[in-house]
């Protein structure tokens, strides 16, 4: 029998690796009478769904689209950084009953970066919802200079309201090009994107944070092209092990949840 549980709320999240990442951990670390779930579950059912987990044996659960703004309302506290951001994508049920909300996507996307880029330098990020939210506060948090181009101008000026970033039309050469937008999940990302295939040169490093089966098109252009280049698997890992140490109080086996997340 199951005696702690977790999971991942999400509408659809049947494309979610999350599953296979934590249960490799999970038996790896020796907690093998915890389980990772998938918690399907649509916007108007979410209040009720968070509300009845710890009563059902949960210790955690991973949040992702399109509740990640939505769950903030649901928590009793928030770390500061999901304060800071606004989203909430690590739901932390502690023994007294308490709701803790986190946002690990920041420190996740930091980590997947490796050195973080020098104060002073240049990030375009496209995209403006809520892994976009995390990004940019992360950027600007480490003083870097930021531009947010988005599909939707008026999101994109919303989003640099907040972080005190630049909300652009076109976009231009920088030190760091992330892309926040789904382009590339089905389909030709640059059918969509607002640059070419051989533009993908002028940026020292290319992140995609949404992740694929392989880095994807607009990775494999970007590398192309001589950008050093960041998958979403590896951001999905590194927030997946800070979530992991928070809810297990165990040392994340980063490496063996990254060929889990592969193998997906």
């Amino acid at each position: 029998m199951v005696a702690t549980r977790l999971g991942v709320l999400g509408w659809p999240v049947a494309h979610s690796r999350s599953p296979v990442m934590h249960n490799a951990a999970l038996k790896e670390v020796g907690l093998d009478e915890w389980a990772y779930q998938l918690l399907p579950v649509p916007p108007d059912q979410l209040a009720a769904l968070v509300g009845g987990l710890p009563g059902a044996g949960f210790r955690g659960a991973s949040v992702t689209i399109p509740h990640k703004h939505a769950v903030v309302e649901l928590v009793d506290r928030l770390s500061d950084p999901a304060r800071a951001i606004g989203a909430v994508n690590t739901l932390i049920f502690e023994p007294g009953g308490e709701v803790v909300g986190d946002n690990t996507d920041a420190p996740g996307f930091m980590a997947a970066l490796g050195a973080a880029p020098p104060i002073g330098s240049r990030a375009v990020v496209m995209g403006a919802g809520g892994v976009a939210h995390a990004v940019v506060w992360a950027l600007r948090d480490s003083g870097v200079e930021v531009e947010i181009w988005n599909r939707t101008a008026g999101r994109a000026e919303q989003l640099a309201g907040l972080f005190g970033a630049t909300a652009v039309e076109t976009i231009g050469p920088a030190d760091l090009l992330v892309n926040c937008t789904a382009a590339g999940l089905e389909g030709d990302p640059f059918a969509t994107l607002p640059i070419d295939p051989e533009q993908l040169g002028q940026y020292a490093t290319v992140v995609d944070a949404v992740y694929h089966g392989t880095p994807g098109p607009l990775l494999d252009a970007a590398a192309a092209a001589g950008a050093r280049t960041v998958d979403g698997i590896e951001i999905l890992v590194q927030q997946g092990a800070i979530a992991f140490e928070q809810w297990t109080g165990n040392p994340a086996p980063v490496e063996l949840m990254r060929v889990a997340a592969l193998s997906g």
